[in-house]
């Protein structure tokens, strides 16, 4: 009896630690709703095209509809930010899950062609995989943009977009790359200023966008949110409230 209170104590710290561990696994990602200013809280970060040729899309964080959310604001720019994900894992029913919502679209996108491939809001993950597992062509294409960028681009990325004109679950790769596939989610038919949920099966939807190209799903190295209008020129306005994780 007498370590009747330090086995409470012990079984107390292991309840703790076991539930840490569980918060830890859902999701790796910071919420937008943890900043204290108007800047996306660490370790999202802001990235652009090399050189600062083309303006940065503006993502600050504010209060809208009594949370704090992202605000991201494209006009004749382009621009993600990127959320690193350091313990690098492929969960088999990974579930993505967000909300957004749209309140200025785009005019003239074409995600088929380079003069329209904008979209208001993407969220995207992105998947690791060794170069010599692609073709010799993507392989050269992908050593030569990772060489004039400072970032280690990733090689196989999918986004999850809001088009207005495609229909939604329409598929389709890039208009500049084919190691970028992107999926409808949503389009014209949704209304403008409401929130919109979903929910994805991140796995079963890079095996969709990916068919045949890899033997087994890479894993999961980061997370993006943006939004472009610097092909049509257009201005958007559009919101994204936490992103998670979750197996």
């Amino acid at each position: 009896m007498q370590n009747t209170p330090r086995r409470n104590v012990l079984l107390a710290a292991a309840v703790c630690l076991a539930a840490l561990q569980t918060l830890a696994s859902e999701s790796q990602i910071t919420p937008f709703s943890a900043a204290k200013t108007e800047l996306p809280p660490a370790p999202w970060r802001a990235v652009g095209v090399p050189g600062g040729k083309i303006p940065l899309t503006a993502f600050t964080v504010m209060e809208l509809d009594g949370q704090r959310v992202l605000r991201i604001e494209a006009h004749k720019s382009y621009g993600t930010l990127v959320h690193a994900l350091p313990d690098r894992t492929t969960n088999p029913s990974a579930q993505l899950r967000w909300r957004w919502r749209l309140d200025k679209g785009l005019q003239g996108t074409n995600l088929r062609e380079r003069a329209g491939d904008d979209s208001p809001l993407k969220v995207c993950v992105s998947f690791d995989l060794p170069l010599d597992k692609l073709g010799l062509i993507e392989r050269s294409l992908l050593r030569f943009a990772r060489a004039a960028s400072d970032e280690v681009l990733p090689s196989a990325t999918l986004c999850y977009v809001w088009d207005a004109t495609l229909p939604t679950e329409n598929l389709l790769p890039n208009a500049y790359t084919a190691r970028v596939r992107a999926l409808v989610v949503n389009n014209a038919n949704q209304p403008l200023g409401r929130w919109v949920a979903h929910t994805r099966n991140v796995v079963a939807d890079f095996r969709m966008a990916f068919a045949g190209e890899f033997d087994s799903v890479p894993a999961i190295t980061a997370v993006l949110v943006g939004g472009d209008s610097d092909n049509t020129g257009g201005h958007s306005i559009g919101y994204v409230d936490d992103v998670s994780l979750k197996p």
